[in-house]
């Protein structure tokens, strides 16, 4: 029997909001655990979908015999011209509403109601190591070779189950939605797709083996954007001594279905793969922390055009990381930071991020923390 973690997001009581988040990252579990009397719909379901099709406006007759003041509506991307009805109930009827889902595509790009602004917009990520902690020991090996979707990763067959993930996507995002034309095409690209996480993006090349246009390469990578199995991180630009890199990284919003795609097999520590999926940890963990604790901060990726990177710059140089599936940092390590310095003297904090245990703070004043470590400080707001 799958477990419940006691998931982080703390999710508004007395107004409406927008919860997104990737598929079974345990949006509907949430939102039924802090909502369990609240009137319920799920438009994955055929005749309620059909229904509100039809007759959006029935939704209003509902809440009038239902007399109820708060509503969940489950995949609200599939049925976006039902928000003009939530809009006219917020305003006329003092209705709340929470509205879920796992794609913001059909509801930014078709030009839904947004309802003026009165939806607060939360986001819910797989799991975070600060939620598997509080249940037992972090397996980092495991989660790094699972991936962090809850069911996937408690699961003794993860492979299968993210199988099964990988083709409800392609079939309920893509294929149902008629996001894109040709789906074996879109199928191929995720496949070369996934063997560019973690790294710039170059749209030539990838259209190359896929055999299409580099246009519509950037265009599958803003879907995998929209439906929030992934997201950019942009290159850091501001105040340039030297030429730096402007073209953007992508990271997929989980590390399982990446070594699935990717074919990546078992990974374990001390290789290249390791490393990778090490760096996607990161980033998804400074996702969770930001979005959880609503710190609403930036990031990016700092590189010179000769190679030297930082992995991840938060908002103007508060606070600069790199990561290093190592167990030994060496002074080589050191060097990206070391050459952001360089143009960035205002940096407030450096950190590098490792399997070393030993923490330490170098002589110019570089953190060097042991995952764990890291991990404290992030959640106990040290970093920004």
């Amino acid at each position: 029997m799958n477990k419940y973690y006691k998931r982080l997001l703390t999710l508004p009581q007395d107004e409406t909001f927008f919860l997104w988040g990737p598929r079974q990252s345990g949006k509907s579990t949430l939102l039924k655990k802090d909502f369990s009397d609240a009137y319920w719909i799920d438009l994955l379901l055929p005749d309620v979908f059909r229904r509100y099709l039809s007759t959006p406006e029935q939704l209003i007759e509902e809440i009038n015999i239902k007399a109820c003041d708060f509503v969940v509506i489950d995949e609200i991307q599939k049925l976006p011209d039902l928000l003009d009805v939530v809009h006219w109930l917020i305003e006329n009827k003092g209705i709340h509403f929470a509205l879920c889902g796992s794609s913001a595509r059909k509801v930014k790009r078709g030009h839904a109601n947004l309802l003026g602004g009165r939806g607060v917009r939360c986001e819910l990520y797989g799991l975070s190591a600060q939620e598997i902690i509080s249940e037992h020991e972090l397996d980092l090996v495991r989660l790094l070779n699972t991936g962090y979707i809850p069911t996937i990763f408690q699961s003794k067959n993860p492979a299968r189950l993210l199988n099964a993930y990988v083709s409800q996507y392609l079939k309920e995002e893509v294929a149902d939605e008629g996001i894109v034309r040709n789906l074996p095409g879109f199928s191929n690209f995720l496949a070369i797709a996934a063997l560019s996480d973690t790294e710039l993006l170059n749209y030539t090349t990838i259209a190359r083996d896929v055999g299409v246009a580099s246009s519509t390469i950037k265009g599958y990578f803003e879907i995998l954007s929209d439906t929030l199995l992934g997201r950019f991180l942009p290159s850091y630009t501001k105040r340039p001594k030297r030429r730096i890199n402007r073209v953007p990284k992508f990271y997929f919003s989980d590390v399982g279905v990446v070594n699935f795609l990717a074919k990546r097999g078992h990974i374990q520590t001390g290789s290249e793969l390791f490393g990778k999926a090490f760096e996607n940890w990161i980033f998804h963990e400074l996702c969770c922390y930001n979005s959880y604790r609503e710190k609403y901060a930036d990031f990016s990726y700092w590189r010179l055009s000769s190679g030297i990177e930082v992995d991840f710059v938060v908002n103007s140089m508060e606070c600069a990381i790199e990561s290093k599936a190592s167990g030994t940092v060496k002074p080589n390590h050191l060097k990206g930071l070391r050459e952001l310095r360089a143009d960035h003297p205002d940096a407030a904090k450096l950190v590098i991020v490792s399997l070393d245990t030993y923490d330490r703070i170098t002589e110019d004043g570089i953190l060097v923390l042991h995952y764990t470590t890291f991990l404290d400080h992030l959640w106990g707001g040290k970093l920004f």
